[in-house]
Parts: structure tokens; C-alpha cells; sequence
């Protein structure tokens, strides 16, 4: 076990916290977003699944990484949209609907994939680039500090920086203001000239754009290629980790800290001899654990004020 703890205590893994947290804290983020306006955003797992493949082949097309962090970002908004239109439109349930953009995006990609790659499994063919990394001046030479947050990918510090553009959004814009009000009352909010459909279109659309950089992530900074169903479960565990943070841009960016954290163990313990299947579950094991705490807290919370 003394190999595990001294790399738990290590610079390197706290970086990789950092690294793995990205497309889950793009993705809560998101999710935030689109609670608040009163929409539970389901199909983040078909977002970030999408956009890592639009990412991967439009990059490998024209050569460049940025074009391909567009056409992700532009896919999690058009999935977000499509909900929008299922839902707001059509009347669909929100659940049932976002259930079935993750299913689609599930096998649609590899159908996708296998049509331009010819290639079920992984797009190893596709000459797809990756987004840099970005050196810290002065940060970078400062010890333990500089090995953590001195060097990662220009997506992890984009992450950072959507915290606070995110909460800046919510709380101190009319439009946050807006958004907040629908959600928490949607006929008073109608009752004063507020659109609701439009408020939560445009809410789904940032929430699809933030999936969509979680999603890129996954195959243009965490590696460098897609495959099948590359996300496993993310989009999931960023329902957790909004809930988990109540809601609120700060709380999700330290529940996915929380989740960032098992994730890199669970890659860490895959070095020693632990059965594979074991490691793998560790991040899902976590989150229903959280879960369940949380949960009971809150069920003796609301006995409490009843009270």
C-alpha cells in the first residue's frame, strides 16, 4: 500500500485530480445551468459523447484543434436545442427524452464513426489534433504549486475560469436573474413579460456548450482519439456532483473535485495488483455513496424544520 499513499501525496497526482475533474466540472456546470431555468438536463452523457466525436473528426479535416473544440461546443448546442425542441415544444418528458439523445448518441456515434473511419472502436485512423497545453508564467516555478497548476491543458484552465464566469452569469446578470426566476416560478415569471421557452432554450444551448468542452476534453485533451462510449457515465456523475453542490456553480465545482479525486485514484491503483474490474468501479461506487449520505441528510433536514 506505501506505493499507492506516496502517490497520492505526489505533486503528479494532484494534477491528474485536476486533468480528470475537467469534463465533469464542464458538464455540472451545465447542468447547473439548466436546472436553475427549471430543466433537468438528462442527455449530458449523449453531449459529451457527441461533441468528443464531432471534435475528433472535425479537427482531423481541416487540421485544426480550435475548429475542432467549435464543432464540439456547436454539437452539445445543437443536442441542447433538439432537447429544448422535444420538450418545450413537443410536450416530451424530459427524462424519457433525454434518455433517448443518450441512447442515440450511444450508437450513433459509432455508426458515425465506422462511416468515416470505417472504424467501430476507436479513431485511431483519423489524424484528429489536440488541444495544448499551456505553460503558467512565474506559477510554473514555484515548487509543488507549479508541478499542480503549472502546466495542463488550456481546457482545464478554461474549466476554472467557467466557475466563475458561471456564477458571474447566474448572479449578477438580468438575464441570470431571468433564468432563476423561471425556474423557480415560471407563471410569475410569464406574468411579468419573461419568455419561459425562450429563457430555457437559451439555457439548454449553455448547457450544451458547456457539455460539449467537457466532451472535447475527453478526446482532444485527455487523449487524443475517441472511442466507443468514451465518456462512461460522466454525464451522470455531473447530475450527482450539481446536486451534490446544491445547485450552485461553487458546489459543483467542489463535488466534481470530489468525483476528480476517485477518478485519479482509480487510474492510479490500476499500477498495482488490483483486480481491473474493482478499480473501474471506485468513481460509480463514490457517487451512489455520496449520494446516499446526502440524501439522508436532507430527508433529516426536512423532518427537522417540519419539526
Amino acid at each position: 500500500m506505501h506505493p499507492l499513499l506516496k502517490a497520492v501525496f505526489s505533486a503528479s497526482f494532484a494534477a491528474s485530480i485536476l486533468r480528470v475533474t475537467t469534463p465533469i466540472l464542464f458538464a455540472s456546470l451545465g447542468a447547473v445551468v439548466a436546472d436553475l431555468s427549471g430543466v433537468v438536463n438528462i442527455a449530458l452523457e449523449g453531449m459529451m459523447l457527441i461533441s468528443a466525436l464531432m471534435g475528433v473528426i472535425a479537427s482531423a479535416f481541416t487540421g485544426s484543434a480550435w475548429v475542432g473544440f467549435l464543432a464540439g461546443v456547436a454539437s452539445g448546442i445543437l443536442v441542447g436545442l433538439v432537447l429544448g425542441y422535444f420538450h418545450l415544444k413537443l410536450r416530451t418528458n424530459v427524462i424519457l427524452a433525454g434518455i433517448a439523445l443518450n441512447l442515440l448518441a450511444a450508437q450513433g456515434t459509432v455508426f458515425v464513426l465506422y462511416a468515416v473511419a470505417h472504424d467501430k472502436g476507436v479513431s485511431s485512423s483519423l489524424p484528429s489534433k489536440v488541444m495544448p497545453e499551456v505553460q503558467l508564467p512565474i506559477i510554473k516555478d514555484i515548487p509543488v504549486l507549479g508541478a499542480i497548476i503549472g502546466k495542463q491543458n488550456i481546457l482545464t484552465y478554461l474549466s476554472l475560469i467557467a466557475v466563475v464566469v458561471v456564477y458571474l452569469f447566474l448572479y449578477k446578470t438580468s438575464f441570470g436573474l431571468r433564468l432563476r426566476a423561471v425556474g423557480e416560478n415560471p407563471d410569475a415569471a410569464d406574468s411579468v413579460g419573461i419568455s419561459v421557452h425562450k429563457v430555457r432554450f437559451i439555457a439548454l444551448a449553455i448547457s450544451g456548450a458547456l457539455a460539449g468542452m467537457g466532451g472535447v476534453h475527453l478526446s482532444m485533451g485527455y487523449v487524443s482519439w475517441f472511442s466507443r462510449n468514451m465518456t462512461s457515465g460522466r454525464g451522470y456523475i455531473a447530475l450527482a456532483a450539481k446536486a451534490l453542490g446544491r445547485n450552485h456553480p461553487i458546489g459543483a465545482f467542489l463535488a466534481s473535485l470530489l468525483f476528480g479525486v476517485t477518478d485519479a485514484l482509480s487510474n492510479y491503483m490500476q499500477s498495482l495488483r488490483v483486480p481491473g474490474e474493482f478499480v473501474q468501479m471506485i468513481p460509480y461506487v463514490v457517487t451512489l455513496v455520496v449520494l446516499a449520505v446526502y440524501s439522508g441528510r436532507q430527508l433529516k433536514w426536512g423532518r427537522f424544520s417540519n419539526e
